[in-house]
């Protein structure tokens, strides 16, 4: 019982000295406290500085992806310039060749032109169908088919009695169709007489009946208009 009564006197003092007082409590609630402030501040601190890292990390990914699309745009533009550069090469060339073309049809213009001018002055000398041409080298004469047939042959025999034989020379204007339009007499037999006059007229009379083959061209495709002398010959 003794020994049990010291233990308690002995233990009580110690709990006594261990036990904190009211100043002390008060002081370890505001270090604490503070503490957790302190430590709610670091907490918060923390989390804007998560949120700022993030929104740099955001930044920097977007600064990226801008300069990516940048560092495409960029070499679209100058594979743009690339092409239109030989583009207007190209365009240039064909400019220049249109250029040429443009003298070379102007000149071979002016040489058709002068050429067609040239051939339009020489078809305008070369007669048509139908056109009163004078007998040349170029032009074949017309002939006449049926000249022995309309030839004269007077009855009176005494109309030619003691004269020498003779030539009547017919003027005749024969048609691209070898029709006989109009004839005058240029040569007549000679004399004044009655007899060499009624000669003439039955020439000229005679020469209205002709049908001739009509005066052409060398390659006989047009048939011209033309004066030409007929000589009935008189025996």
């Amino acid at each position: 019982m003794r020994i049990a009564l010291s233990l308690l006197l002995i233990a009580l003092p110690l709990a006594a000295a261990k036990k904190p007082t009211a100043a002390q409590l008060q002081a370890q609630v505001k270090r604490l406290t503070e503490e957790r402030d302190d430590l709610k501040q670091r907490l918060a601190a923390t989390e804007d500085l998560q949120k700022d890292i993030g929104s740099a990390r955001k930044a920097r990914d977007l600064a990226k992806a801008e300069a990516e699309s940048a560092r495409k745009e960029t070499e679209q533009l100058r594979a743009t310039l690339r092409e239109n550069q030989g583009g207007s090469d190209a365009l240039l060339k064909d400019l220049q060749d249109a250029k040429q073309a443009t003298v070379e049809a102007r000149t071979e213009a002016a040489r058709l032109k002068a050429e067609n001018e040239a051939l339009q002055l020489k078809t305008a000398a070369v007669p048509g169908e139908g056109d009163l041409v004078q007998l040349a080298a170029d032009i074949q004469p017309a002939r006449a088919i049926n000249l022995n047939r309309a030839t004269p042959r007077l009855k009176a025999p005494s109309l030619f009695a003691g004269r020498p034989k003779g030539v009547v020379v017919v003027h005749v204007l024969i048609s691209e169709k070898g029709d006989v339009l109009a004839a005058r007499l240029i040569q007549g037999l000679p004399g004044d007489s009655a007899e060499a006059r009624e000669a003439g007229e039955a020439c000229v009379e005679a020469a209205k009946h002709l049908v001739f083959d009509p005066a052409s061209s060398k390659d006989g495709k047009t048939k011209f208009k033309v004066w030409q002398g007929v000589g009935f010959y008189l025996d």
